[in-house]
């Protein structure tokens, strides 16, 4: 503990006082000593100069010039060694006086114990003086190979003696580099040839160089560059050495050690072409010195950075704002910030902009000290009066001056107790606050967005200023507005619109202008990600949002001009001055007050803290699981409609009529200057009608307090309405931050429930009562600027934190998921990739973040959430998945949030706070300290105590969303028995028969040369397969117990009739291909056995031949499942086409999983071919069966496939078990809880201040306990790594309204022409219809217009009644579709029947809006249950299918001969489809034959769900457009989407089979 002190003051404290510098005791005294020198001089530098010159320009010339010169020096000579390291050339050298030492040492050592194959010593003294040449470098090299290989021999005399490998070898060195520069003395010189011929010289050329073609060079060649031969085998005895270093490290000895030679390791730094110098230096010891700069950008920012500091600084020095101690102490400023520029300390949080953080604030306080002293030496500062105060320009400068002054001499400060974010944040918060509050623009997602928003505000701005300036230069009546400013208003009310309705970041934007423009670039990009496999569709659906939000722009700004234009220049605001405005407001007050006040309560689950329920219930509200879509609600119709009138009509009339007025006035008198007065109206004006159309919750409110305080309370302070409403509305923004932090504070610190989380808590909780006042003071500071209020390491005591965008977080943290796409090879053979939970359930908080995608805009629009802000933060809680989202901006018709996943099973903390959410407080009868009950649909006093004492509160209990369910069940369970192991073995086999007989390529595995000569051995009826190890009687059905093995006529007498079944059905399926034969000798059947063979050995081989086993079992089948196929030397001819792995034997595995699931539930029929084959074929197309490491996996659920099944590993907590994993589509219920999102910044700010600050590791902190009142463990635990642990955190994603369904049903979608052309359509069609209907019918009852796609939307049941039949119109487009039936496959998963998935449906038919003739009624896939083996019974109908057809029957006599029906709404155009499955396989029965009834089947009803229904023992009869059209003797299935049906007496035979 002390010494961990000890470092945070060394490293934190005083690291922030001085830039960075500190002494570090784990560096050398070079670094040190470099460090302090350094420091030492960019403090004295300014100082001096500035003593001892005057404060002229020639001293800042040469402060500057100074500080330039030595940080261009140092950052070059810095980055030039980074490169040397990075692509330089290592040298090695080592001293050779040790190998010489070494060398007699061993001189007289007995070499007798070396086995024969092994050089001696002895040889190598032979070599002494030798130059290596053609003939004699080869030895040495063998020398030195042979010395290398003797480790490898394994005799017991060099394992004694280790260390005669490395020293022989350093006496190869030693040898041949041992010098000769006498010629008489070398023995070489007179062995080389005077003359050389045409072979000889060629190997000259080769050993020494190309020149050397005699003697004299030659030898000149082995004298100069013998260095270079020594290099060469230095090199090699360096790496030999070390390999032998790393196996004896356990044997060497201090002997030994001493004897080694130093090594040295030495870098070229080249100083001009040819030249270079060694530097003994090596990369750690640089870092630990100097900072490095990535490029060269960053040196010349640096360099660039230090010249603006050291400019800035001293002209501040030479103009005297600096006196006595503080310009030593303002010169400590300018040296920290210096060496900021060259070392700053690293920390958990570093980044490489932290470098420049210090140095660009100095550079932005100085600037605007410089202005501002440049400003006050100006004589006509004017003075100007606003709200009743009279404002000094000249104080008023002063006072900032002096202030930015002070706040520079605390820069050593203000970084300690980190008050200045980085300040790439500090550039996003600054824009993003400007923008917002001045533009009433949207929050900023990244740095390129807030730069984005506010520029493109001010284009806005400048060209709304020539318009407003142009209409107020001249006075104007009150009976003419000038066309100028009405064209101000209607550009300002288009311009308002279209910046709500754009999102602040433009990376969507500039994609879909990417695709227009650069269409070819798009596709390749798309070619790329096909060929991955993995295309998200994400981009895609936001591209399409973007580009309908902009086609429905350009209508909508059209008619929003027009009237704009046309309603200000009738004057109207102007001659109804007083009426107008009062109405207005009235409206606007009533409005917002139900809208926004009144709804919202009565929807919250405890409205007004009192009640014990809703008082307006939704219709799931009831429902213990909702199986449909959210049912919209009349006050959900209301709520929308309320927000849209205040949005686009209430509101925009207000500030109009505050522009008319204002403007007139300021036409004839102005106030502050034309130039201010202009610049006001029109940024007001953008800001009010920006923020109205965003997020018009607060606006009501902002509005009554204006009036309030400006007509009432103070009224003579009143400037204009416009600016009245402008300033109160950034008031009332900081009011309700402020009211947000003390609710905060108080709860947090309540004595009554405290939650102490470790023994400072308890010591911090009285001594944080004396500093109240110290804290409110820190809450208004901290109100003011925007900033956290973070409890110190979780207690009572709050400290200010750094301000932070809305965002919060510096970076774009998102989870990314560990898969077989981004990992190693050998990550996913010898272990499970990403085998942990979290890294596998991630992936349904990523399918929860689609949902919410697609959903959540709309339903905040429906008020679903409640009232909502930009930075509200929410959990959403189900049975297993608790996420954050966390709202960031909220625009007009879009949301972009964020979600943090929670763990599934979360620590002891997080699940007491899960408890406090989900637990009700409806059963609390205490008041104080008695239980005398409460009240009906009330809450007692104390639960009314209790929930008014919490940061959260309940907004919603039955909130759907589409997401997963999973079911799981224990795989060892369901193997334990050796014949439920047989079982998966057989329906293993079977289904690598089905998928070979299925496989596109089988005629030409069949006709493969290879293949049949790999399996001619297969074709032999005698061919015993007999390993023990993978063939067990106890697991093999076709095992012979006689022979030990597995035969063909084993396999043939098991698995024959399957084969011959698949290929029947192929042939059916494939009729105009050639059939396979499927006979005994057949090579399907051969082919059928080899794989059968393959694909047991290749489990065995997985089991390590223990499947015996069934640990070892479930080893090898789980290996299998993921992939991870061990293909044996006997199975190698599998390799000549692996697709007979990928596309046959692996899905095989997985489909036998399921298989065996469903045995347990329906055996009978799993034993039946052909049921068994519609199940794999059902399977295959409506299961995704894989691996959750597989691509697949992930792709299959961002799809939203409607069942999944897998197999899981898990090992946790010392369980090793496999799981089988079920995932079902439907609808989840969340609660909706909201917090509050001061709260959640200040818990947040506080682990960032503990944990990287203060170097707090300890994993059961006291700041991470549980607290119910505030959600700390659940809020902490959502932090971005390593801060926090979320399983999950999304990329900021953007939800936009049109993607809602129910929401596009209330407003009918967006304005575009293409929706008006339809709408006038629709309208004139149906008078066209009307018109033309019969006389006779009731025109109340009878819809006969043709605009079925508008009102097939309504679900509104009609009835007609009738005696007589119209007349009838034929209908030729009519098909048909009757299929033999066939049992029903049931089989289910192992869950019981409350566990299986719900079926829901789609509310309403499916149109098809491009034709006008089609139209196909479907069903989805969750409303046929994915096991369901029945055939495809869909029918098409190619004619228009009306909304709803209603008959009525009169019993007629068989003589007669007719039939009355009446037909009700849609005309007559409509079709029928009817497909009949009989319910037996044999034909029609005599009861079918007898039957004395029809059934009769019209259709569609208005029953949004769609059913199947069989009816026996009658015949049924297709009727289209009144039209008889046939009759179906037998029992059929009459499945229809929207139908009704009647039972009717036979009528005459003759007449109904016409």
């Amino acid at each position: 503990m002390g010494s961990q002190v000890v470092q945070t003051l060394r490293q934190g404290v005083w690291a922030s006082l001085t830039g960075g510098w500190y002494h570090d005791p784990d560096q050398n005294k070079f670094n040190n000593s470099c460090h302090l020198y350094l420091w030492i001089f960019l403090l004295m530098l300014p100082l001096s100069l500035h003593l001892a010159l005057p404060p002229t320009t020639m001293a800042l010339s040469i402060y500057c010039s100074s500080i330039t010169v030595f940080f261009v020096l140092i950052k070059l000579a810095n980055y030039r060694l980074h490169l040397m390291f990075d692509e330089g050339e290592a040298v090695v050298r080592s001293s050779l006086s040790d190998l010489s030492k070494a060398q007699e040492k061993k001189s007289n050592a007995s070499d007798s114990c070396l086995p024969p194959s092994i050089s001696s010593k002895s040889d190598l003294e032979a070599k002494e003086g030798q130059i290596p040449n053609e003939s004699n470098f080869l030895e040495f090299v063998s020398l030195l190979g042979s010395l290398s290989t003797r480790g490898g021999g394994g005799t017991t005399q060099e394992e004694e003696k280790p260390e005669r490998k490395e020293e022989d070898l350093w006496l190869i060195l030693f040898l041949v580099c041992s010098p000769q520069t006498d010629r008489e003395k070398d023995p070489d010189y007179d062995s080389l040839p005077s003359q050389t011929s045409q072979s000889e010289s060629s190997m000259l050329q080769v050993i020494c160089r190309p020149e050397a073609t005699n003697k004299e060079e030659a030898y000149t060649f082995h004298t100069v560059h013998r260095k270079y031969w020594c290099k060469l085998l230095m090199s090699v005895c360096m790496c030999v050495c070390i390999c032998q270093e790393e196996d004896s490290l356990d044997d060497s000895s201090e002997t030994s050690t001493q004897e080694k030679p130093a090594r040295k390791i030495y870098y070229k730094l080249k100083l001009f072409p040819g030249k270079w110098i060694n530097i003994l230096y090596d990369r750690l010891t640089l870092l630990a010195l100097l900072d490095r700069n990535q490029d060269v950008l960053e040196n010349l920012v640096a360099v660039f950075m230090a010249f603006l500091v050291s400019f800035l600084g001293f002209v501040l020095l030479n103009h005297g704002c600096f006196k006595d101690f503080w310009i030593f102490q303002f010169c400590l400023v300018i040296a920290s910030c210096h060496y900021s520029l060259l070392k700053v300390k690293k920390s958990s949080g570093h980044n490489q902009l932290v470098a420049y953080s210090r140095a660009a604030y100095f550079c932005i306080f100085c600037a605007l000290i410089w202005v501002l002293e440049q400003l006050l030496r100006r004589k006509d500062l004017p003075v100007s009066s606003l709200y009743g105060v009279t404002i000094v320009c000249y104080d008023v400068l002063r006072f900032l001056r002096d202030l930015l002054v002070g706040f520079t001499y605390c820069f050593p400060i203000t970084f300690l107790v980190g008050l200045f974010p980085q300040i790439n944040t500090f550039t996003i918060y600054l824009l993003e606050q400007i923008d917002m509050h001045f533009f009433g623009g949207t929050a900023a997602t990244s740095l390129i967005s807030a730069v984005y928003s506010i520029l493109r505000s001010l284009a806005a701005l400048s060209l709304l200023y020539g318009f407003c300036f142009g209409a107020l230069k001249e006075p104007w009546d009150e009976q003419h507005t000038p066309a100028l400013f009405s064209g101000f208003c209607g550009l300002l009310v288009v311009l308002s619109y279209h910046l709500s309705r754009q999102s602040s970041d433009p990376s969507v934007l500039l994609s879909l202008i990417k695709s227009k423009i650069m269409p070819a670039l798009v596709e390749s990009d798309e070619e790329e990600e096909d060929d991955t496999n993995i295309k998200d569709p994400l981009p895609e659906k936001l591209q399409n949002s973007m580009k309908e939000i902009l086609l429905s722009d350009i209508m909508a700004c059209s008619v929003a001009y027009i009237l704009t234009f046309a309603i200000t220049a009738s004057t109207v605001f102007l001659s109804l001055k007083p009426f107008v405005t009062i109405v207005l407001y009235a409206l606007a007050g009533t409005v917002g007050f139900v809208t926004h006040y009144l709804i919202p309560q009565l929807r919250k689950h405890h409205p007004w803290l009192w009640i014990s329920h809703p008082v307006l219930k939704t219709k799931e509200y009831y429902q213990f699981e909702p199986r449909e879509d959210a049912v919209l609600m009349w006050f959900e119709r209301l709520y929308v409609g309320l927000l849209c009138f205040e949005k686009y009509v209430v509101y925009p009339a207000i500030v109009l009529s505050a522009l008319t007025n204002d403007g007139f006035a300021l036409s004839h008198r102005k106030k502050l200057g034309i130039h201010c007065d202009v610049l006001l109206t029109t940024v007001a004006g953008l800001k009010l009608l920006r923020s109205s159309f965003c997020n018009p919750s607060f606006q009501f409110l902002t509005l009554l307090f204006t009036l309030i305080f400006f007509h009432f309370d103070c009224p003579r302070a009143s400037e204009s309405f416009l600016l009245d409403f402008f300033i109160m509305s950034i008031v009332f923004h900081k009011m309700r931050e402020l009211l947000l932090k003390l609710h905060f504070i108080l709860v947090y610190i309540a004595p009554w429930q405290i939650a102490w989380g470790s023994a400072f808590h308890a010591f911090a909780q009285p001594f944080a009562v004396p500093h109240s006042a110290m804290l409110l003071l820190q809450t208004l500071l901290t109100t003011v600027f925007y900033t956290p209020l973070a409890p110190f390491l979780g207690s009572a005591i709050f400290i200010s934190s750094y301000p932070r965008p809305i965002k919060f977080w510096e970076r774009n943290y998102n989870t990314k998921r560990i898969d077989n796409s981004n990992s190693r090879l050998v990550s996913q053979v010898d272990k499970e990739t990403g085998c942990d939970d979290n890294n596998l359930n991630s992936i349904f908080y990523e399918y929860l973040t689609r949902s919410l995608q697609h959903s959540l805009c709309g339903d905040l629009m429906l008020g679903r959430w409640g009232n909502y802000s930009a930075g509200d933060c929410f959990i959403l809680a189900s049975d297993y998945l608790n996420a954050l989202v966390h709202l960031i901006e909220i625009g007009n018709g879009l949301v972009t949030f964020q979600l943090r996943g929670l763990e599934f099973r979360g620590t002891y903390c997080q699940q007491r706070e899960v408890e406090a959410i989900t637990e009700g407080v409806e059963e609390d009868d205490a008041c104080c300290c008695c239980e005398p009950g409460h009240l009906p649909h009330m809450l007692s006093c104390n639960a009314a105590f209790n929930l008014r004492w919490l940061a959260w509160e309940v907004m919603a209990t039955k909130y759907l969303l589409e997401g997963y369910s999973i079911s799981e069940n224990n795989a060892a369970t369901m193997l334990q028995v050796y014949d439920l192991r047989k079982l998966l073995i057989t329906y293993y086999l079977k289904s690598i028969i089905y998928y070979l007989v299925h496989s596109p390529k089988l005629s030409t595995w069949l006709k493969d040369a290879t293949i049949q000569e790999a399996l001619q051995s297969y074709t032999k009826w005698h061919h015993i397969e007999r390993d023990p190890q993978v063939f067990s009687v106890k697991i093999d059905e076709d095992y012979v117990h006689c022979l030990q093995g597995v035969t063909r006529a084993s396999f043939c007498n098991v698995y024959l009739e399957w084969i011959q079944h698949c290929a029947g059905k192929m042939e059916t399926v494939r009729p105009f291909k050639t059939p396979v034969d499927s006979d005994e000798d057949s090579p399907l059947v051969t082919l059928s056995y080899a794989l059968s063979v393959l694909g047991r050995r290749s489990l065995g081989t997985a089991s390590h031949n223990m499947s015996n086993s069934l640990e070892s079992f479930l080893y090898g089948f789980n290996t299998l499942f993921k992939g991870d196929f061990r293909i044996a030397t006997k199975d190698e001819w599998v390799f000549t086409d692996l697709d007979l792995l990928q596309k046959v034997v692996a899905p095989a595995v997985r489909m036998s999983l399921k298989l065996h699931q469903d045995h347990f539930t329906c055996l009978e029929e799993t034993e039946e071919a052909s049921i068994l084959y519609e199940a794999i074929t059902n399977y295959r197309s409506n299961l995704v069966i894989c691996h959750e490491s597989d691509p697949a996996w992930r792709k299959a659920v961002l799809s939203s496939r409607d069942t999944l099944l897998t197999l899981r590993h898990m090992i946790d907590d010392g369980t090793d078990e496999y799981k089988i994993i079920m995932l079902y589509k439907r609808h989840l219920s969340f609660k909706v809880i909201k917090i509050n999102k001061e709260c959640v910044r200040g818990l947040w700010a506080g682990q960032q201040q503990e944990l990287i600050f203060l170097r707090n590791r300890n994993p059961e902190r006291g700041s991470i306990q549980n607290s119910k009142q505030a959600l700390r463990n659940m809020v902490n635990s959502s932090c971005d790594q390593p801060l926090g642990y979320p399983m999950y955190v999304s990329p900021l994603t953007t939800s936009y309204a049109g993607t809602h369904r129910t929401l596009r049903g209330i407003g009918g979608g967006a304005l575009s022409l293409d929706a008006i052309r339809s709408w006038l359509c629709s309208k004139w069609v149906r008078k066209d219809n009307l018109t033309s209907c019969n006389s006779g019918m009731n025109m109340e009852d009878v819809d006969c217009g043709a605009g079925g796609s508008s009102s097939l939307s309504h679900n509104r049941p009609s009835s007609v009644t009738s005696n007589s039949l119209s007349h009838l119109r034929f209908i030729t487009n009519v098909h048909v579709f009757n299929s033999t039936a066939r049992r029903e496959y049931r089989s289910r998963s192992v869950q019981p029947q409350s566990q299986r998935p719900p079926v829901s449906s789609q509310s309403g038919p499916i149109l098809d809006s491009g034709s006008n003739n089609g139209i196909v009624q479907r069903l989805s896939n969750s409303q046929l249950s994915f096991n369901t083996s029945i055939a495809s019974i869909f029918s098409q109908v190619y004619t228009h299918i009306v909304k709803s057809l209603l008959f009525s029957v009169a019993a007629v006599s068989s003589s007669s001969s007719t039939l009355s029906l009446l037909f009700g709404k849609r005309s007559f155009s409509s079709g029928l489809v009817i497909s009949g499955l009989s319910a037996a396989e044999g034909g029609n029965t005599t009861d079918t034959q007898s039957s004395s009834s029809v059934n009769i089947a019209i259709g569609p009803s208005h029953r949004s769900s769609s059913r199947a229904t069989q009816v026996g023992g009658e015949e049924t009869f297709l009727v289209s457009s009144g039209f008889l059209l046939g009759r179906f003797p037998r029992p059929v299935s009459c499945f229809f989407v929207e139908s009704q049906t009647l039972t009717l007496p036979v009528v005459n035979e003759a007449w109904t089979s016409k």
